[in-house]
């Protein structure tokens, strides 16, 4: 087992969140099942369904909290103490006006669109976010990530590739609670790619003796098993065996086999061409992560750095997406768990956490671009109209994805649960 500790992000609570990064390869054992298995908790998996949809996610968490004051929401008339250092540039859609520091996007605003009414809630967490729960509810009621439920109603359609990946390692946001363990995110990295190779000697015909030697020890645990974790963990094993045969992900997830050109246009923030290559696979739904946004103190300067490289990923995704005609397929979001505060502080030059108002971008996924929902007061303090929330967005996301927001799932007792409670969309945009 080869465990890869991705960089530790220690927001103002004092709390470091690292994203673990695990990937195994065949060499002594079935080590690929074993990365998938290693957190697994005691849900039981559920029986795949079908796919409902041929579209993909792609959903990029800006950990922290960004924010909308000096990016998509800015208020050039506001006191200097809220409107801050940043100025406000044109878009191609006449009326709607972004930061300065984000030109690319300012030059295709009629592919985008930006939510300027989300309420969020004050957690350092991406639980809200990524499944509609806070991270205090959902550590009892163990709800889905949106990812976890692409997956459930995917199966293993694409054999090799996993309908869910996440690039930035597992979290209470990426969990797939009360759908089980065969649900979890498959979580790769870079260094690690060789690591889905097979190993040195083992040809397709000591792989499948590998794979009827380990259904014959599975067998004999799931005839003792009472939890059905086994069968979560069957999926796992299949899905390990698949992926490194085929090599699918593997090259997916090999940017070498990216035009070179391409390469140098994402130099730095490879992840966003990751992302793209594995929805191009076949992936149903992948998330990553970008900079730090937990600005208390230095939010400019920090800003003045991170804006014009996240702009350059942002650009770029949504204009390959465009080339390649997957517009219509592939949904993109870009948010945080909650804005900033409009009015900077006295002593760090920074903005503190502000949860009763935030923006996120959205694209693709067959929505309405071009435009702009909702609107906060003067001074970007709360929502002035069309107030939406976080589980509403993504009940959006959930329709456009071709998924009824509606429907329910057992959770471990029996009990059907729905995917969200607060499941009314954002019109606007389908």
């Amino acid at each position: 087992m080869l465990n890869l500790w991705g960089a530790s992000q220690r927001f103002c609570d004092n709390l470091s969140r690292r994203n673990v990064l695990k990937i195994g390869a065949f060499g002594a054992g079935l080590s690929l099942a074993d990365m998938l298995r290693a957190k697994a908790n005691a849900n039981p998996g559920q029986p795949a369904g079908q796919p409902t949809s041929p579209k993909a996610a792609i959903m990029i968490y800006l950990p922290g909290g960004p924010s909308h004051m000096d990016m998509y929401d800015l208020k050039p008339e506001a006191p200097m103490e809220y409107r801050g250092e940043f100025k406000p540039t044109s878009t191609n859609v006449p009326g709607i006006q972004i930061c300065e520091l984000m030109p690319r996007q300012a030059r295709m605003m009629d592919k985008l669109a930006i939510i300027r009414s989300v309420v969020s809630v004050d957690e350092h967490s991406d639980s809200l976010v990524m499944s509609g729960y806070s991270e205090n509810t959902n550590r009892i009621q163990h709800h889905p990530s949106f990812g976890s439920v692409v997956s459930r109603l995917r199966g293993n359609a694409g054999g090799d590739i996993p309908p869910f990946v996440s690039l930035r390692g597992q979290s209470i946001g990426s969990e797939p609670g009360y759908l089980g363990i065969s649900h979890r995110a498959f979580t790769p990295d870079g260094p690690g790619l060789s690591n889905l190779a097979m190993a040195n000697g083992v040809n397709q015909d000591r792989t499948d003796d590998r794979r009827s030697l380990l259904h014959s020890f599975d067998a004999v645990r799931r005839d003792i098993d009472s939890t059905g974790t086994m069968r979560g963990m069957d999926t796992f094993s299949q899905r390990a065996f698949e992926m490194v045969a085929s090599g699918s992900t593997r090259r997916a997830l090999d940017l070498n086999r990216e035009d070179p050109r391409s390469r140098d246009r994402y130099k730095g923030i490879e992840g966003f061409l990751t992302a793209r290559r594995l929805v191009e696979s076949g992936v149903g739904c992948v998330t990553l992560s970008y900079g730090g946004w937990d600005t208390h103190s230095d939010n400019f300067p920090t800003l003045r750095r991170q804006l014009p490289e996240l702009d350059r990923g942002i650009s770029n995704l949504v204009q390959d997406l465009h080339d390649r005609g997957l517009e219509q397929d592939v949904l993109v979001v870009v948010w945080g768990e909650f804005g900033r505060t409009p009015r900077v502080n006295n002593t760090n030059a920074g903005r503190d956490h502000w949860s009763p108002v935030m923006s996120a971008l959205v694209a693709g996924g067959g929505m309405k671009m071009g435009q702009v929902i909702g609107s906060s007061n003067a001074r970007g303090e709360v929502p002035r109209d069309r107030r939406v929330t976080v589980p509403q967005v993504l009940s959006t996301f959930y329709q456009a994805m071709g998924i009824d927001p509606a429907m329910t799932f057992p959770n471990q007792t029996g009990r059907p649960m729905y995917i969200l409670d607060d499941r009314e969309p954002i019109r606007e945009l389908l």
